[in-house]
């Protein structure tokens, strides 16, 4: 096959491009390592206390689930029909134009992807300092003063900028060397998941009975409104179901291993889900489950002891080391795939002639995922952009409907199944969350789209440059 870069036509390009060097394996593993992380550790305790009744609280994780499967059914078809670098920022700029796909890559650049791996590398060195006590927060080691204010560095910072660097000089090294890492991360958090779980029913000291009980009260505060909150976590602890469309220009046989990697993905992860939240009832009733702030480390004492705590901070561990390597694989794609169309910096859309890893996009996420691990206050920032992301999957999600009419003649191995209803329930799901969003959080919704709204002024300075210094337009040259 090939090792061309491809243009939007499918022809190649002059210069190296990525390899495809991924399978089947290596793509689900992606999916399922992005997505579990500490949400289904921490969300059931928020959503025993808004639903109370475990009944409720199975099957909104059933709706979460169902969601999630429409919603990768709905992306399948679009990663077949364009296995390229780039995910949602390839299949926007193909149905709305680069405008509109460029809005998505300098949102996921400019906050959420390096955002995203600082929060979690500082989150992540919360726990290890359980292990390792010299790496904490308040252990503070120097000063820096600079002209806007003074900034305290403590060993937690530094733990956590040691993170940022090891997971990016291993994705520098290759997809290869990335995606080992990632197998191996996804399959021991799934792995210690399981064992709690066979373990947990099988020598724990949990009850059926738990499954009958509710929470009094739970359901006085408003079905309506505790099931809006409940979803929204949900919600969030399924995000990452289509992480291997941003790596599918590295793919082997993308038009049938990306569509059956999300498939797959979102399958493993609700089955997963649902059988943790079926081992957590078993160790507690609702009420004690109801507020708790790390429900599997809970379960675990409650089922095993006080030593049981020690392997779900492990495992928490493991899950938070997953989610940062997966982000810090695939995050790079969307960059290198804005700067082969000319609409980002020009060094990021080369890729190492040893490597074959998109190195310098890798590095220029890494410097400044980096620098934010010193900025504690970059978390409520996050928040901004969640109206901004679900625009885009609304979007993205639409765009099925957009490019069997604008581009009937474009390939497509797998079709979505249950088109148009499959898609148009996504969709509409979407819009009802996003509605939500909005309503309860107005004024991060306003600044999460005046921080996408900045972006079109960024897109009219790139393409001017590209007409001052040549290139194509935003056609694609992610491959």
């Amino acid at each position: 096959m090939s090792t061309q870069p491809e243009t939007s036509n499918g022809t190649t390009v002059n210069g190296p491009g990525l390899q495809r060097r991924l399978g089947l394996f290596d793509a689900t593993m992606v999916i399922v390592g992005d997505i579990i992380g500490v949400g289904i550790f921490m969300t059931p305790g928020l959503i025993a206390a808004s639903l109370g009744h475990p009944g409720w609280i199975f099957s909104v994780w059933v709706v979460g689930g169902l969601l999630t499967l429409m919603g990768a059914l709905t992306y399948a078809e679009l990663g077949g029909a364009l296995p390229r670098a780039g995910g949602e920022y390839v299949y926007l700029r193909e149905a709305y134009g680069p405008l509109f796909g460029f809005l998505n890559g300098w949102t996921l650049f400019a906050v959420t992807n390096p955002g995203s791996i600082a929060v979690m590398a500082v989150t992540l060195t919360a726990y290890l300092q359980t292990f390792l006590p010299f790496v904490s927060p308040e252990r503070i080691l120097f000063d820096v003063s600079w002209l806007p204010g003074t900034w305290t560095v403590s060993s937690g910072n530094l733990a956590a900028l040691v993170i940022v660097l090891a997971f990016s000089a291993v994705n520098y090294l290759g997809v290869r060397a990335g995606s080992v890492v990632q197998n191996i991360l996804a399959v021991t958090k799934v792995g210690a998941i399981m064992v709690l779980v066979i373990l947990g029913f099988a020598v724990g000291t949990g009850s059926f009975g738990h499954f009958a009980e509710t929470l009094t009260g739970g359901e006085a505060g408003g079905l309506s409104s505790g099931l809006t909150v409940a979803l929204m976590a949900v919600f969030f602890s399924f995000t990452g179901w289509f992480a291997s469309a941003y790596v599918a220009g590295e793919i082997r046989e993308p038009q049938k291993n990306v569509p059956r990697s999300i498939i797959l993905g979102a399958l493993i992860v609700t089955a997963v889900y649902l059988l943790v939240n079926a081992v957590y009832f078993y160790a507690m009733p609702v009420s004690e489950m109801a507020g708790a702030l790390n429900v599997g480390e809970t379960s675990a004492r409650a089922l095993f002891g006080e030593r049981a705590s020690t392997f779900i901070s492990l495992a928490i561990i493991v899950s938070i080391m997953g989610t940062i390597n997966s982000v810090v694989l695939t995050s790079p794609r969307v960059y290198y795939a804005m700067a082969r169309d000319r609409l980002f910096f020009d060094a990021a859309g080369r890729v190492h002639p040893r490597f074959k890893s998109p190195g310098n996009s890798i590095l220029i996420q890494a410097v400044f995922a980096g620098v934010l691990v010193f900025f504690g206050s970059f978390t409520q920032l996050l928040t901004y952009t969640t109206v901004a992301m679900l625009s885009f999957s609304i979007m993205t999600g639409f765009s099925i409907f957009v490019l069997r009419r604008k581009r009937p003649d474009l390939e497509r191995p797998y079709r979505t199944w249950g088109y148009p209803w499959i898609p148009l329930v996504f969709v509409l799901s979407y819009v009802v969350i996003l509605a939500h969003v909005t309503v309860s959080r107005p004024n991060e919704a306003l600044l999460g789209l005046g921080i996408v709204g900045l972006g079109v002024p960024v897109y009219f300075v790139w393409t001017r440059r590209r007409a001052l210094f040549g290139g194509r337009s935003g056609g694609g040259y992610g491959d």
